[in-house]
C-alpha cells in the first residue's frame, strides 16, 4: 500500500482512504478527476475507410491538408479497363502527407517530371512515359478553422486528357480554401487509352457504363462519391459541391452535367476552357472539343493492330487484322492487359494515335450531349463558366490548319527551360522573334501577325463551343454566368507571346503564382499589385458562387448579368480592372 522512497514513506491513495474509513469519520476524500482525453490533432480526420494523417500547415499557409488519399481501388492488372471500384478499408492511420502519383502519361511540359513534381526533369522526359497507373487519389486542403458544413470545390485538371497531375504547384489548393473558406478537392483520374478507351473486345455486355469505355469520367464520378461519402469528416459540405475543371477538365465537368452519372453529386459546375460540342453542333469551318465515338473505336483498332505489328504477329495492318480476327475477346482483352503501360504510349505516340476524350456512347455521355441539354436531360445546376482572352496563344501547333507553320520556332524542351531560366525582374535580351516563327511576327501586324492568327484560331476553337453550349444551357435555365480574363502584364516578350493565353487564368483563380509552368513568365515585381488584386478579385468570385451559387459579391463593384453579359477580369499593373459587356 505504500513505496518507500530517499526521503520516507510515501502513502499511496488506496491506503489512505481504508485508514480514513478505519477511523469512521475525518474528511471524505474525492478521487481526482482523470484528466479528459487530448484532443484528436487537427491532421488526423476519420473517413469511413479507416484513419488518415495529414498535415496541420496553420502555421505556414493557414490550412490542413491531406494528400494522396485513394478514392478507388488501384485500375491496374485485371482492373485496366474496368470502372473504379471503391477503395478498400484500412487498419491503423494512413499517411495523407505527400501527393499520389500522377496517371501514367506520356511526358508534356503540362505534365510531371520524373520525380512527380514540377522540376528540371520535365524537360528530359518529353514523349516518354511518366506516373502510374496506380494513381486514383485525391487531396484535400481546408482553412484551419472550427468551421463545419462549409462549401467543396472539386477540381478537375486539364492537359487534353492524355496529360496532368494534382501535384502541379499551381493546383495547391491552399491559397483558395483559406481565401474562400471552402474545402478544395483535387484529382487524379485515368488518362489517354488507360482513360478512354473504345474496342468491343474490352466490353463485358452486362455493364452499360464500364463497357461506355469513358473509365476517366467513371473515376470522376467514384471521386465525387468519395467526397459525398467522407467530406463532413474535413468539415465540408456533402450537398454543397462545386465540380470546377479547366481545358479537358473542363470538358469532362461538361460531360458529367450530361450524364446521369453525374445526378446529385455535385451543386453547382465552373466548367472553364472547355466545352461539349461535336462538329455536327457546329459551324463548318470550326474545330469541336469532343469527337463521336467512332473516332475512338478507330483509334482503339490502331492501337491493337500496330501492337501485334510490333510483336511480330503481322507484316502489315492487313495482316494484323486477320490476326485480330482468329482471337477471342476474352484473348484480345488478356493481350492488351498484359502489355506495360509504357509499350501502349509509346505505340500511341509512334503512331500518331494519342488524342483522347469523352466519348458519346449513348449511356455515360449521350451520343448528342448538346442535343440531350437542349430537350432538358442533363443535370440542372447554376453554371460559371469562363475564357481566356487569347487563348489561341498557347495551341501554336493549330496554325497549321490555316496553312502556315506552327507558331513557335522551338521545341517544348527549349521553351521549358527558357521559362525556368527567365528572371522577371532582370533585363533581358530574349525577344518574341526568339520564340516565334518569323511568319508570325512582329506579333502585332494586322492579319498575319502572332495576334491576329491567335484570335483566327480562338475563333474557330473554343469561340464556337462556348456559344454552343452556353446558348443551349441557357434556354433552359437562367443561372449561368461567363467572365472573360484578359490579363496581359506579363514582363516582355512573353506580353506579347502569350498575353491571355489558355490556362493563365489558373494561377489567379488557385492564388499560386510560385514555381510552376509559368510562373517566372508571369510574375515579377511590376506587375505585382495588379496581379495580386485581380486573384484576390477572382478567388472571392469563385467563393461567392461556391457559397450561394451566384458569382456576385460586393467586392466586384458592378452588377454581373447572366449570359449572354460578360464579366471582363483585367488589371493594369498596380490596380484591378473589372467590368460588365452586356
Amino acid at each position: 500500500m505504500f513505496e518507500r522512497t530517499p526521503v520516507g514513506v510515501k502513502w499511496g491513495v488506496g491506503a489512505a482512504f481504508a485508514l480514513l474509513a478505519a477511523c469512521g469519520g475525518g474528511t471524505t476524500v474525492e478521487p481526482p478527476t482523470p484528466a479528459p482525453p487530448a484532443p484528436p490533432a487537427p491532421e488526423v480526420r476519420q473517413l469511413v475507410q479507416g484513419s488518415v494523417r495529414g498535415v496541420n500547415a496553420a502555421t505556414a499557409n493557414g490550412t490542413y491538408f491531406w494528400k494522396g488519399i485513394p478514392y478507388a481501388q488501384p485500375p491496374v492488372g485485371a482492373r485496366r479497363w474496368k470502372a473504379p471500384a471503391a477503395p478498400l478499408a484500412w487498419t491503423g492511420t494512413r499517411d495523407a502527407s505527400r501527393f499520389g502519383a500522377a496517371c501514367l502519361q506520356n511526358g508534356r511540359i503540362y505534365g510531371p517530371g520524373a520525380n512527380n513534381r514540377h522540376d528540371a526533369t520535365i524537360a528530359t522526359t518529353l514523349n516518354t512515359p511518366v506516373g502510374s497507373e496506380d494513381c486514383l487519389t485525391l487531396n484535400v486542403w481546408r482553412p484551419a478553422n472550427g468551421g463545419v458544413g462549409l462549401p467543396v470545390i472539386v477540381f478537375v485538371h486539364g492537359g487534353s486528357n492524355i496529360s496532368g497531375y494534382t501535384a502541379d504547384p499551381v493546383y495547391d489548393g491552399a491559397a483558395l480554401a483559406r481565401a474562400t473558406n471552402t474545402v478544395v478537392v483535387t484529382l487524379n483520374y485515368r488518362l489517354g487509352v488507360l482513360g478512354f478507351m473504345n474496342l468491343p473486345q474490352l466490353k463485358g455486355g452486362t455493364d452499360a457504363d464500364e463497357d461506355s469505355g469513358n473509365f476517366a469520367l467513371l473515376d470522376i464520378v467514384q471521386a465525387l462519391r468519395f467526397v459525398r461519402q467522407n467530406i463532413a469528416a474535413f468539415g465540408g459540405n456533402a450537398g454543397k459541391v462545386t465540380l470546377m475543371g479547366q481545358s479537358a477538365g473542363a470538358i469532362n465537368v461538361w460531360a458529367l452535367m450530361a450524364s446521369p452519372l453525374g445526378t446529385g453529386l455535385f451543386q453547382q459546375a465552373v466548367p472553364l476552357s472547355g466545352g461539349i460540342s461535336l462538329a455536327s453542333n457546329l459551324p463548318p469551318g470550326t474545330i469541336p472539343t469532343l469527337n463521336p465515338a467512332s473516332t475512338y473505336l478507330a483509334q482503339a483498332n490502331g492501337l491493337l493492330a500496330r501492337l501485334a505489328m510490333a510483336d511480330g504477329l503481322a507484316a502489315d495492318l492487313p495482316g494484323a487484322q486477320a490476326w485480330i480476327a482468329t482471337q477471342s475477346a476474352t484473348q484480345i482483352a488478356d493481350y492488351l492487359r498484359g502489355k506495360s503501360g509504357a509499350a501502349l504510349l509509346s505505340t500511341l505516340l509512334a503512331n500518331g494515335l494519342t488524342g483522347s476524350g469523352p466519348i458519346p456512347d449513348g449511356a455515360v455521355l449521350p451520343t448528342d450531349p448538346i442535343a440531350a441539354i437542349a430537350a432538358g436531360h442533363y443535370n440542372k445546376v447554376p453554371v460559371l463558366a469562363g475564357n481566356t482572352g487569347e487563348e489561341g496563344k498557347l495551341f501554336a501547333p493549330f496554325l497549321t490548319l490555316f496553312g502556315g507553320p506552327p507558331g513557335f520556332r522551338i521545341d517544348d524542351a527549349t521553351r521549358f527551360n527558357m521559362m525556368e531560366a527567365f528572371d522577371p525582374d532582370a533585363p533581358t535580351a530574349l525577344t518574341e522573334g526568339d520564340i516565334l516563327d518569323a511568319a508570325y511576327t512582329p506579333s502585332n501586324t494586322p492579319v498575319t501577325g502572332w495576334s491576329a492568327r491567335a484570335a483566327q484560331l480562338s475563333a474557330a476553337f473554343m469561340a464556337p463551343s462556348r456559344d454552343n453550349v452556353l446558348n443551349t444551357l441557357k434556354a433552359r435555365q437562367a443561372e449561368v454566368w461567363y467572365y472573360q480574363f484578359d490579363w496581359a502584364q506579363q514582363p516582355a516578350p512573353w506580353n506579347t507571346v502569350y498575353g491571355a493565353a489558355h490556362a493563365f487564368d489558373l494561377p489567379f483563380l488557385f492564388g499560386n503564382f510560385g514555381p510552376s509552368l509559368f510562373a517566372n513568365t508571369i510574375g515579377g515585381s511590376a506587375n505585382r499589385s495588379g496581379r495580386l488584386a485581380l486573384s484576390a478579385h477572382m478567388m472571392a468570385t469563385l467563393g461567392a458562387f461556391a457559397h450561394h451559387g451566384n458569382p456576385n459579391h460586393a467586392g466586384l463593384g458592378v452588377n454581373w448579368q447572366p449570359w449572354p453579359a460578360q464579366l471582363r477580369f483585367d488589371a493594369t499593373p498596380t490596380a484591378a480592372q473589372i467590368g460588365t459587356v452586356p
